[in-house]
């Protein structure tokens, strides 16, 4: 049985993944709640998959001076310390992850590779580009999007559905956190 593969993506409600401005990390809209059910996911034994944009942002916010304080989240160190395939043509090896693997290639072949081999699940957080493809070709059995209660019409980066292929997506879990913010959980199949 393939291993599941979860695209694990953070969003405004109107669909950004980041802003400019004065906005801080999860839109200043993290809780307790929050925070508390993040390490009990990436707590658990898994596979982390990234695409090279996201490994060196990963990366670069670790390195920080502590500014970013979400960079030290509990959950954020228990996803740092789990196994990742980095699929990449132009990073080089070492990389700089407690226990991370560099596979250049097409993330497709990779991920439909690591899916039938692994015997953990899979997933990514971020990583949007990558992950449209895997969608697109099938390979995401999960679409769990954190909805945080903002809008960044002015200021959104990193529109996660751009370009995007059509889906139909079928909600099979859904958690409200801290009172706020929305987890949903889809099981996405392509439209038409």
């Amino acid at each position: 049985m393939p291993a599941m593969y979860t695209f694990d993506v953070f969003s405004s409600l109107d669909g950004f993944g980041a802003a400019t401005g004065n906005w801080t990390g999860y839109w200043g809209k993290q809780g307790p709640e929050l925070l508390e059910h993040r390490l009990a996911q990436y707590s658990q034994d898994q596979r982390m998959v990234f695409g090279a944009t996201t490994y060196r942002a990963f990366t670069e916010m670790l390195a920080a001076d502590g500014s970013e304080a979400e960079v030290h989240d509990p959950w954020v160190t228990a996803m740092i310390n789990l196994p990742a395939t980095v699929v990449s043509s132009t990073l080089e090896e070492p990389l700089d992850w407690n226990d991370a693997t560099l596979v250049s290639g097409d993330a497709v072949d990779v991920v439909a590779r690591l899916k039938s081999e692994s015997n953990v699940p899979l997933r990514s957080h971020g990583s949007l580009a990558m992950n449209r493809s895997l969608m697109a070709a099938g390979l995401v059995d999960r679409l769990q999007v954190t909805i945080f209660p903002v809008i960044t019409g002015q200021t959104g980066l990193g529109p996660i559905f751009r370009d995007a292929q059509d889906f139909d997506l079928e909600l099979i879990g859904h958690t409200t956190l801290d009172g706020h913010t929305q987890e949903l959980i889809y099981r996405p199949t392509l439209h038409g």
